[in-house]
């Protein structure tokens, strides 16, 4: 039988970023305690209001009324369990997992691939969107593209593979999101939440333009002074023009959480617990 404690099983999710913090989020409202956060030592999310890897810089963070820490080492990261805080560390290559055994391991990376995640990370491995095959890399798979299938769990086979086109969002699609023209230093002076209009200068990557494509407010935007390559998502516009949407999970990041959750409680048997949150 497999048993999990919501209150003292321990969680771990590679990846800090938008998505993986949707995730983490949802697990926490629902009772989860024990969460870490596994991830670079400078990431690059763009949504960053919505994104615990802010923590790496910033030593905390809090998204929609949960907040996270940045932790050094496993003592560190029990301190903040013990605050019911989500633990953050930078560990690119995720030493932290065969240092605690985990009872769940989320490859929230959405790399489109598979950089390492194996069965054997925790006793219920679960990978988001392409690049995993639900049985082989991981014990479920969780469907990423938005859609008909968006938040789908998957017992066997695979999720849609990428398309290279992002999800549309008032219409848009590829015109909404902003791509460095090449690689280098990107340098802006704009804010996530600034309106912004077509054809606008958002900023610079080695002296090229990066120009907005639509009329729209600035609901994601990497940091400046991050160095980026080619092609490399830098920002998001959001053609409804919502500024309190720059400041909450999104719908695809909440419904993908919700399935993630379905996933544990479909796998585990739950110790004797009453099923409420905290």
């Amino acid at each position: 039988m497999k048993v999990i404690d919501r209150k003292n099983s321990i969680v771990v999710v590679k990846g800090a970023g938008e998505v993986a913090t949707g995730v983490a989020v949802r697990l926490k409202k629902s009772g989860f305690v024990k969460i870490a956060m596994l991830d670079i030592d400078r990431p690059h999310a763009v949504r960053r209001p919505v994104s615990f890897s802010e923590t790496i810089y910033d030593s905390e963070s809090v998204v929609e009324g949960i907040k996270s820490t940045l932790a050094t080492d496993v003592t560190s990261v029990h301190e903040a369990w013990r605050k019911n805080q989500v633990a953050i560390l930078v560990d690119p290559q995720w030493n932290f997992i065969a240092r605690v055994r985990p009872q769940v391991v989320i490859d929230a990376i959405i790399a489109k691939k598979n950089l390492g995640t194996t069965l054997s990370d925790g006793t219920l491995v679960i990978a988001l969107g392409p690049g995993f095959v639900a049985g082989i890399d991981a014990h479920r798979v969780i469907e990423t593209m938005r859609g008909h299938d968006l938040g789908r769990v998957l017992e066997s086979g695979a999720a849609i593979p990428n398309t290279g086109v992002p999800g549309t969002i008032g219409g848009h699609a590829i015109s909404r999101v902003l791509r460095s023209p090449g690689a280098g230093v990107f340098e802006t002076n704009h804010n996530i939440a600034d309106m912004i209009s077509a054809d606008k200068v958002i900023g610079r990557v080695d002296g090229q333009d990066v120009v907005a494509q639509i009329d729209g407010v600035l609901r994601g935007l990497v940091r400046h002074g991050i160095t980026v390559h080619k092609g490399m998502k830098l920002g998001d516009i959001d053609p409804r023009g919502q500024v309190q949407y720059c400041y909450s999970i999104s719908e695809k990041s909440r419904a993908i959480g919700g399935a993630v959750l379905e996933a544990i409680l479909g796998y585990f048997d739950f110790a004797g617990e009453k099923l409420t949150p905290n």
